[in-house]
């Protein structure tokens, strides 16, 4: 099945917190907070401002986003747990471990 968000909503997969701590000690699924990092799977088309123009996101689909603890809808798509939300509830773009270089 195909999921297209409409306006400024954005479907987010959470990327799973690592499940042993750094000195080896494994952390059962009930003490375990949600992550609040994923990855955009899918963007709607954009809001309409006051004129009536569609205003784009600033997100896209396989951007790594940090979102609210308690932000969005848990939906469940072909058996895979996802988050509808609303671009809003995104606070920012996680950029690649690489070093951009700006042209002089």
């Amino acid at each position: 099945m195909k999921f297209r968000p409409l306006h400024d909503r954005v479907v987010v997969r959470r990327i799973t917190a690592e499940e042993k701590t750094a000195g080896g000690i494994i952390i059962p699924d009930t003490a375990k907070e949600k992550p609040m990092e994923g990855e955009v799977v899918a963007v709607g088309p954009g809001a309409r401002n006051e004129q009536g123009q569609l205003v784009e996101l600033d997100v896209k689909a396989g951007d790594r986003v940090l979102f609210g603890k308690w932000s969005g809808t848990e939906v469940k798509i072909d058996g895979e747990e996802l988050l509808i939300m609303k671009e809003s509830d995104i606070m920012g773009i996680i950029e690649g471990g690489a070093s951009k270089k700006k042209a002089a």
